[in-house]
């Protein structure tokens, strides 16, 4: 009876998501400009797509984005985890202040963040105004700096998230692995990497998976803080696939672009979350 309760749900499922990604792989191996057409080019799609400057560069800076917003939310967050745990004063308003910034979208995230990196009446013309005519804090403007821009406002607005899973997994934490680790006199950073990291392992997962989706989608908080610029220093997957999809009106491409992205995703994180997951319940399935 489940079951069958369960297959309308199933069905809209499939046909809105399956069906959709499904449409999507088709429509990049046709020659769709402004409105989808059945006439097939092959892989010319894809052809172009990788011939286009643009798109390499988006590539290159999503992978650096990546790495970079991931590691570092991952590892602010779970400092400001480790220090929320140890019962500080004003606990409960210090973590609200972390997490704040998450209930943020990334368009108001982005425009924050361009407001205080403007040279002309940010945070560098309020220095500038005190007399430290050499400080420079313009990284929207520099095209060497701008991606790390987008690094920033990523990390003041996802490591509240971070922040709070570990914290939650910290609490859980057995007292009695601590007061062991006193009694033998282990230092407390050697616990914490050797045993409450470990221990933390499927929240970090589940962090991870989080914020990669969150580097995959980065379309607003480029558009908010850079607009991509200066010139493509700060052009991402996300935006190369919409503005070909709304502004060139070029269906094909962006078809041809997402459909490289969701294969990218899958390839590394279907290995990964089938060995975390359903690899290790098999193994203590069979044992």
């Amino acid at each position: 009876m489940a079951t069958l309760v369960l297959l309308p749900f199933w069905a809209v499922v499939l046909a809105a998501y399956v069906g959709a990604m499904l449409w999507t792989v088709q429509i990049s191996f046709t020659a769709s400009k402004l409105l989808p057409v059945d006439r097939y080019v092959g892989f010319a799609q894809y052809e172009r797509l990788f011939a286009s400057t643009r798109w390499i560069v988006s590539l290159e800076n999503v992978a650096i984005f990546g790495v970079l917003f991931v590691g570092g939310c991952l590892v602010i967050g779970f400092l400001l985890a480790a220090a929320l745990d140890q019962h500080v004063r004003f606990e409960n308003t210090l973590r609200t202040i972390f997490l704040y910034p998450y209930a943020m979208s990334f368009i108001v995230t982005g425009l924050i963040w361009q407001w205080l990196m403007n040279p002309t009446l940010g945070i560098q013309k309020a220095v500038h105004d005190w007399g430290f005519t050499s400080f420079r804090f313009d990284w929207v403007v520099d095209r060497d700096m701008a991606l790390y821009a987008l690094v920033l406002a990523g990390l003041w607005q996802a490591s509240g998230l971070v922040m709070a899973l570990m914290l939650a997994g910290l609490r859980g934490i057995d007292p009695e692995i601590w007061k062991a680790s006193r009694v033998d006199g282990i230092p407390p950073w050697r616990v914490y990497l050797f045993v409450i990291v470990p221990m933390l392992r499927p929240l970090i997962v589940t962090a991870v998976v989080l914020l990669a989706i969150s580097v995959i989608k980065a379309y607003d908080l480029v558009v908010a803080l850079t607009n991509g610029g200066p010139g493509i220093a700060t052009e991402l997957p996300a935006k190369f696939i919409m503005d070909n999809l709304f502004l060139r009106q070029n269906i094909g491409l962006a078809t041809a672009a997402a459909t490289v992205m969701l294969i990218t995703v899958a390839a590394v994180l279907v290995p990964w979350i089938y060995a975390e997951y359903f690899r290790k319940a098999r193994a203590r399935g069979t044992a």
